[in-house]
């Protein structure tokens, strides 16, 4: 199977490009600027690997649905939600392999994605909802599963959030691209008490047809939900019930979904 990096700018214009069989590297030596666009390209559908599309941000396992992948890189009010070491300067790494058998099957947080973005249809997981707050990057969807579960504060990286802009009906879901077997959730709520209020309970609904209550506590620390164990596609969050709590922000930092390969 061969792989490709390629980055381009607002034109489309190559500016760097490099290929391999099974493992690409390339290093870019330029500022990136608006408009910029990282291009992973797999010869081959369905399949997964581990990348690395800046050196500042961690590698993520992925499960690639399509043949490319395009992420826009973030700069200016985008680049607000990721830690400003990443995607600056005038030397870059990036990197993607095929992930071994071994990592294919390995118990994992399924939901992790540091490159999700919301136009997204081909490098999963991903994670979309029916709001964010005032549309910033700071409160977007992709935050809650970008592998960043600090959560004493709020705003700029690295206390981004997926914000509800008080919508009563916010939903937020997961779609892992193909089918999984899960059996355990990490709920971390946004915990910048008194700013923010918390959520009393919320209902998990799942692709299968099942659905759970979850009663929550107003904490810190990660909620930990066991399941019975169910093959699904995606996960959706909703019917938050807000406390009596005075303030109106209750948000989510992290959404961690915890199985194995189905």
């Amino acid at each position: 199977m061969n792989l490709s990096l390629e980055i381009t700018d607002e034109n489309g214009a190559i500016l760097a490009e490099s290929m391999a069989s099974e493992q690409v590297s390339m290093v870019y030596e330029k500022e990136y600027i608006s408009g910029d666009t990282i291009t992973l390209r797999s010869s081959e559908a369905n399949c997964y690997l581990i990348i690395q599309l800046d050196d500042a941000l961690n590698p993520e396992f992925v499960y690639m649905k399509g043949k490319e992948y395009r992420l826009a890189v973030p700069l200016g009010e985008k680049k607000l939600s990721y830690s400003p070491k990443s995607f600056s300067g005038q030397m870059h790494v990036l990197t993607a392999r095929l992930a071994m058998p071994e990592e294919v099957r390995v118990y994992k947080n399924l939901a992790r994605n540091v490159y999700d973005q919301h136009e997204n249809e081909i490098c999963f997981p991903h994670a979309h909802a029916n709001v964010e707050t005032r549309g910033e990057a700071i409160f977007a969807a992709r935050n809650a599963i970008d592998g960043n579960s600090i959560n004493y504060s709020h705003g700029n990286w690295p206390f981004e959030s997926w914000g509800i802009n008080k919508r009563e009906d916010a939903e937020i879901t997961v779609d892992f691209g193909r089918s999984v077997i899960i059996d355990k959730i990490a709920f971390t709520i946004r915990a910048d008490f008194p700013h923010d209020n918390y959520w009393e309970s919320v209902i998990f609904t799942f692709s299968d047809g099942s659905k759970l209550k979850v009663e929550l506590i107003k904490t810190d620390k990660p909620q930990i939900i066991n399941l019975d164990k169910r093959k699904v596609e995606w996960v959706t969050v909703g019917e938050l019930i807000k406390s009596n709590d005075p303030s109106p922000f209750p948000a989510l930092t992290q959404l961690e979904i915890f199985g194995y390969e189905a």
